[in-house]
């Protein structure tokens, strides 16, 4: 592999990702629990040359020996739960619209702030009404991942489905410049902080592993 890694690499840590922050299910279970979302979790790492702390093992054995019990997809959902979209406060907030507000220092409004419709506007502009396969609101944390991926797959030369404009009619003129500009303008905005807390105020051994390597990608995906 080059240095840069492939776009195909990128689409593959970034669906990781998206997996991974979403709000559990049977399939992340499972993974978990076989130790398949660790092995991944490592193989795409080494392919990408990302440098994972001793940490990362830790946890994601931690992870895994806790998804194998009778109460583990429970755990997990009660974690996310807790983290990212209690009603309440969360400890760590998994949309950008809350983040964002924040440092504007306006009340957080869940799908009208200027923001999330920012988000909701690049997404169009690049044929999608939303990040596929998620009923997720459109800047939570894992839509966003998972348009990242939709990109890079494009940028990697994937087959695009129907109503997916011409490269030239892309955010700066193609799928790679766009992965680029929502990056900016959004991922670099938010995410590297969500995942800073997200490492400091999780209870359970998944989300840390998670964390450590949403930081690490961050850290090393560039142009």
């Amino acid at each position: 592999m080059s240095i840069t890694p492939t776009w195909q690499m990128k689409a593959t840590i970034w669906e990781l990702l998206a997996v991974s922050l979403r709000y559990p299910d049977d399939t992340l279970a499972q993974a978990l629990a076989s130790g398949d979302w660790t092995q991944a979790a490592l193989e795409i790492a080494g392919a990408l040359n990302l440098s994972l702390p001793e940490e990362f093992t830790t946890y994601a054995q931690e992870a895994q020996e806790l998804a194998k019990g009778e109460d583990g997809l429970d755990i997990l959902r009660g974690e996310a739960t807790r983290m990212f979209i209690s009603p309440y406060k969360p400890a760590c907030s998994g949309y950008e619209t809350m983040w964002r507000a924040e440092d504007d220092g306006v009340k957080p409004l869940l799908f009208v702030n200027k923001h999330a419709m920012a988000v909701e506007r690049f997404y169009r502009s690049c044929g999608l009404k939303g990040a596929e396969g998620t009923n997720d609101p459109l800047d939570h944390i894992g839509s966003e991942c998972e348009f990242m991926q939709f990109l890079a797959c494009l940028a990697a030369g994937a087959q695009r489905p129907e109503g997916v404009p011409a490269d030239e009619d892309f955010p700066g003129g193609s799928p790679a410049a766009a992965y680029y500009a929502f990056k900016s303008q959004h991922i670099d905005k938010w995410v590297p902080r969500f995942s800073a807390k997200m490492l400091k105020e999780s209870r359970t051994p998944f989300f840390k592993a998670t964390s450590i390597l949403l930081t690490a990608w961050l850290e090393a995906d560039s142009e």
